[in-house]
């Protein structure tokens, strides 16, 4: 079968023939329709070779939909032609963390060696690919594959951030989305159907931010060095109650604590590698930072729900499995509107 996969330190993704895996006891073999392409696979890219902690090749892909085409030994709650689609963190399924839902902050991965499908265990980009247990798949039901499959990673990221804040976001409160791409335009549709509060995007593309206009920002501003005092005249001083960094640069950090109000919350989703200093003086009184990661499988449930409901949509952009490459050089270069989905099947 066909699968796009990262072979060696430096290089770009590339379309690889592999043998189709077969599932074993508990597993699930998933022929994919949809896969999606993130900005967090350049990151396990850009890792040197002492910093990788599972082994090359590795096939790509996080974001995963899917027509069940085979069981392991046992698998008895899902079917063979079920559209389900795949809850990425995955974990060890019986610690404190797992037992309520949360597998995306899984105490013993780590420990134990697990990995999320396309970041260290074998990814969606490919024709066929193993879920490790039926735990992990979601029903898709009657969402279009190509708009369900952003939702478990652009839609439950920005959803579980969200709902942290949402008790600070009344009426005449201001949230801050900063990075109009794959996740944060995603972040603006969820913030008005979920809040009364005014929403301002910042990007330093002016596509992205007439995305943001598109998909509902009152605002949209270019994110330099102006933006903190830009949101200040808006709030009338007042300052964000909410700001959500879906970039997380050193650059994007410094703005989000300069756009943040006394009593806020500065939620760094993005994996850029920037840093806030917490401290008395170092931000605005009792303001909380938090650095989120991915969401629970109940709230990707929640997050179709809403998709079903009309609430969210994703701009997405589609590729055959042949042309991934081509998808992620312009993801790289910025050049995606919204989210790039692969269809291995075409």
């Amino acid at each position: 079968m066909k699968a796009v996969q990262y072979t060696k330190i430096g290089a770009m993704p590339e379309v690889v023939q592999i043998p189709r895996p077969a599932p074993g006891p508990g597993q699930i073999l998933l022929r994919v329709d949809a896969a999606g392409v993130c900005h967090s696979d350049f990151v396990v890219m850009g890792m040197p070779a002492d910093q990788l902690t599972f082994p090359l090749p590795l096939t790509l892909g996080h974001e995963g939909v899917g027509t069940v085409a085979e069981l392991g030994a046992g698998v008895d709650s899902v079917a063979v032609g079920d559209t389900v689609a795949v809850y990425g963190p995955w974990g060890c399924g019986v610690c404190a963390k797992c037992a309520v839902g949360k597998e995306n902050y899984c105490l013993r991965a780590q420990e134990l060696g697990i990995f999320p499908p396309g970041l260290g265990a074998p990814g969606a980009i490919a024709e066929y690919m193993i879920v490790d247990d039926a735990r992990h798949l979601v029903p898709v039901d009657d969402l279009d594959p190509v708009q369900a499959v952003p939702l478990t990673d652009a839609g439950l990221t920005p959803y579980h951030a969200i709902k942290q804040s949402l008790p600070k976001l009344v009426p005449g409160s201001t949230a801050v989305v900063i990075g109009a791409g794959g996740l944060g335009h995603v972040a603006i549709q969820l913030l008005r159907h979920l809040s009364p509060a005014r929403v301002v995007a910042l990007d330093v593309s002016a596509e992205k931010l007439a995305l943001a206009k598109e998909v509902g920002a009152h605002e949209a501003l270019e994110s330099n060095d102006k933006a903190a005092a830009a949101v200040r005249e808006l709030t009338a001083g007042r300052m964000a109650e909410a700001v959500f960094d879906f970039v997380g640069a050193p650059p994007t950090v410094a703005i989000a604590s300069a756009c943040v109000a006394v009593e806020g919350d500065v939620t760094i989703v993005g994996i850029g590698g920037g840093t806030l200093p917490v401290g008395f003086g170092a931000t605005p009184y009792e303001v909380s930072v938090t650095a989120p990661y991915w969401g629970s499988r109940a709230e990707l449930i929640e997050v179709f729900d809403l998709a079903r409901g009309g609430a969210i949509s994703v701009h997405t952009e589609t590729y055959a499995l042949d042309e991934a490459p081509r998808a992620y050089e312009r993801l790289h270069d910025g050049k995606v509107r919204g989210r790039a989905v692969i269809l291995p099947q075409q």
